[in-house]
């Protein structure tokens, strides 16, 4: 026993998704904008970063960067390192001492990423 299903006539088609208003991110903007995430995305690398942009001249010795956030100099060393590697920080050697300071513009090119293509 079949039983038929009578359709009614389609008369307005509307589009479901709204269409796209500016470009997207590309997949290598994508890729970048991660990798400057994944090195953002740390407490402790969000702390040093906000120490160094508070400190005189958005500059500051190592040494004064592990007591604020009470870990050892190695682990402080590692964020650091991060951080000069995804290219927020810049270091300088001054005799023994490892000095730490903002790139200027580095937070503002994750923003521009999320913003704009």
């Amino acid at each position: 026993m079949s039983q038929t299903i009578s359709l009614l006539p389609v008369t307005d088609v509307t589009a479901c998704c709204s269409p796209l208003t500016r470009e997207t991110l590309t997949a290598a903007n994508a890729d970048d904008l991660a990798r400057s995430l994944k090195a953002l995305a740390d407490p402790t690398r969000l702390r040093l970063i906000s120490i160094v942009a508070a400190s005189e001249g958005q500059e500051a010795c190592a040494c004064d960067l592990t007591e604020p956030v009470g870990l050892s100099q190695p682990t402080v060393s590692h964020h650091l390192k991060v951080l000069v590697d995804a290219g927020f920080l810049s270091r300088t050697q001054r005799g023994t001492w490892a000095y730490f300071a903002l790139v200027p513009g580095a937070l503002d090119s994750v923003a521009r990423l999320l913003v704009s293509a």
